[in-house]
């Protein structure tokens, strides 16, 4: 496989208003193969979102370059879709309008978009509520307007920042299992970031381990699962030992990030 996103000696800092200066991320070289699916974890305050805010193009990177396809990237663009961890639905558009929100701001006329919009909401299973309002709809129901509309506008690249955990534990559980249907039909390359570890198992091809303060890689870890993925993976003895292994590689910086 060729590489589809690639990322060369990251740095980032964060200035504050004292005239201090905080390395978030410290030399990130990482590559994503197109198609591949690469979760990252690490403990809270590590820079998963930083770095995944730079890839997006919402941050700008002090020192090194993120690449879609060997194009530099330095600003937002449509090769890649961004699934926040809030829905941030327009509460006064439909499911439907939602889902082209998108495609509209860059000029696609309804008539136009609509089949495109219908046949995403099928994939996500909402079909039937594509006239429905996000506050009619659940937790879950609204992830999945929300990932409809990222990939909408067909991107290279889907950044996922943390989007199951506002989620009750059986939803987030069933949205994982969908989200690796969906990623089956249309191959996209994932990068996605959360802070469960057996979802980063059950989800990845690779997991990522970023060090606290700064992030740095400090694993790169395949995950041999064939596909597809039943949930019932979870309780296998061979699952739950690279939970443990990860979650060994990352203890002591979680206990640290808890006592700040």
């Amino acid at each position: 496989m060729t590489d589809k996103l690639e990322v060369e000696n990251l740095s980032k800092y964060f200035y504050g208003r004292a005239g201090d200066i905080r390395k978030v991320l410290d030399s990130i070289t990482v590559s994503i193969a197109d198609g591949e699916f690469v979760c990252l974890v690490g403990a809270s305050g590590c820079g998963k979102t930083t770095f995944i805010r730079c890839i997006a193009g919402l941050l700008p990177a002090e020192e090194g370059q993120v690449r879609i396809d060997g194009t530099v990237v330095t600003r937002p663009g449509p090769d890649r879709g961004f699934v926040f961890q809030n829905d941030a639905l327009l509460p006064w558009r439909t499911v439907m309008h939602n889902v082209l929100f998108g495609l509209e701001v860059r000029g696609h006329r309804f008539s136009e978009t609509r089949p495109t919009a219908e046949a995403l909401i099928k994939l996500v299973g909402l079909s039937g509520f594509e006239n429905h309002y996000p506050s009619e709809l659940s937790g879950g129901m609204r992830q999945r307007v929300n990932l409809a509309r990222a990939l909408a506008i067909d991107p290279e690249v889907l950044l996922m920042d943390e989007p199951f955990a506002s989620l009750d534990a059986q939803t987030r559980e069933i949205m994982q299992r969908e989200l690796l249907k969906i990623w089956n039909q249309r191959k996209k390359t994932v990068l996605f970031i959360t802070h469960q570890i057996d979802e980063a198992i059950y989800l990845a091809d690779r997991v990522l381990v970023f060090s606290y303060r700064p992030g740095r890689l400090t694993a790169d870890i395949r995950i041999p699962f064939p596909r597809p993925r039943d949930l019932a993976l979870k309780r296998s003895p061979g699952f739950l030992k690279y939970v443990d292994d990860v979650w060994k590689l990352i203890e002591d910086e979680v206990v640290s990030a808890m006592s700040v």
